[in-house]
């Protein structure tokens, strides 16, 4: 069974973006059963062109990403998570919708390289979407069709936590 796993920013623009590209990249690449979708709960309605060119020098084929609300997740016939995953602080503070399924929620927090002066944001970017990588890559290795919800949730957060 896929296990989808939402993950949130408050512009759905970067950081989430990072999120969502490079955790279905990689579960492609691994032959892993895992969805990974993005949203925001105030999309700025288009992605920062530096994420979509620090995933695409990746690899990660961008072909219809978009920026949209969390909305879309919460309303009727939307996918079932099992994880909802926060990236930006402000995202983590906000009240959720109610989400089918009551999924896990974890927060992943990550530094907006959309704030680096205009010199450095390619590589800030770059950085941000490697620290990305890094964690979703071991998110995959868990086992999620043998974890309960509560060791999948010890185990999300020790990932968050290094």
């Amino acid at each position: 069974m896929t296990t989808n796993i939402l993950i949130l920013c408050t512009h759905n623009s970067a950081r989430s973006v990072l999120a969502e590209g490079m955790l279905n990249h990689w579960a492609r690449r691994f032959g892993k059963d895992v969805h990974a979708f993005s949203a925001g709960s105030s999309p700025s309605g288009r992605i920062n062109p530096c994420a979509l060119a620090a995933l695409e020098a990746a690899g990660v084929d961008t072909t219809g990403y978009r920026s949209k609300s969390w909305d879309e997740f919460a309303a009727p016939g939307a996918p079932t998570m099992r994880v909802v995953i926060t990236v930006c602080d402000s995202a983590a503070a906000e009240t959720c919708p109610f989400w089918p399924g009551s999924p896990i929620r974890v927060h992943w927090g990550y530094a907006d390289p959309s704030n680096a002066p205009e010199a450095e944001k390619g590589i800030a970017f770059e950085k941000t979407r490697q620290a990305i990588s890094d964690r979703m890559m071991r998110l995959l290795e868990l086992p999620f069709d043998s974890l309960s919800d509560a060791d999948l949730e010890r185990a999300l957060g020790k990932i968050g936590r290094e």
